[in-house]
């Protein structure tokens, strides 16, 4: 059974994890764009390819051809960006697995914020908790209303809460700086927070949040 989906989008390699982590039987990797021919040269075989692929060169697109037995073809002029295309397809293919989004970090800012908010999407929001964005130095993961606990990533130092929208009632109990039932009526990020044991307890009764996990390189 798939436990996750990997998705690696056309984002820098030199940025992402490393990543043999994620490999073994009960991942499935998807190549958005570059990310399939990236993934090829790492030695692995997406199952599937999803892309306008313009950011290949034709000699580069034969070999995605010649080896992934599942592409899924898209027009340069979409509504929807190769990442958006990539998730859609590993929500509908696997709808119990975590979905972890390499790739989507680095280079142009209007990508970086496009992959950061795409869980707020409506298409995808009911299932933003099943997804990361993971980099080298960066862990995002997201939340929907209620009240959690979270673990505390072994090299990371640092912990910061991103509200995407409005949020009410935003409540961190142990971490190094504390709020209670604080009203955030526009998104905003409180950064530079730190965890001060393995855990870290928040709340929040409206709007989305992303938590941020990271360390200096």
């Amino acid at each position: 059974m798939i436990s996750q989906v990997v998705i690696v989008a056309g984002g820098d390699e030199t940025l992402w994890p490393e990543i043999t982590t994620y490999q073994g039987r009960e991942t499935f990797w998807i190549g958005v764009d570059r990310g399939a021919y990236r993934l090829l040269k790492k030695g692995i075989v997406p199952d599937l390819a999803v892309g306008d692929f313009d950011s290949l060169s034709s000699a580069e697109l034969k070999e995605v051809e010649g080896l992934v037995s599942d592409i899924h073809y898209s027009i340069p002029e979409k509504d929807d960006t190769d990442t958006q295309l990539g998730l859609k397809l590993a929500l509908a293919k696997h709808p119990q697995a975590e979905v972890l989004i390499l790739g989507a970090t680095g280079g142009r800012l209007d990508h970086f914020l496009s992959n950061l908010w795409l869980p707020l999407d409506p298409r995808f929001e009911e299932e933003l908790q099943r997804i990361k964005l993971i980099d080298e130095q960066n862990t995002i993961t997201y939340f929907l209303p209620g009240d959690y606990v979270i673990e505390k990533e072994a090299d990371k130092k640092y912990l910061a809460y991103v509200c995407l929208t409005a949020v009410t009632d935003l409540s961190l109990y142990d971490a190094k700086y504390r709020l209670e039932n604080y009203q955030v009526p526009r998104p905003m990020s409180f950064a530079s927070n730190e965890f001060i044991g393995d855990t870290s307890h928040f709340s929040f009764t409206s709007g989305v949040v992303a938590v941020i996990q990271s360390k200096d390189l």
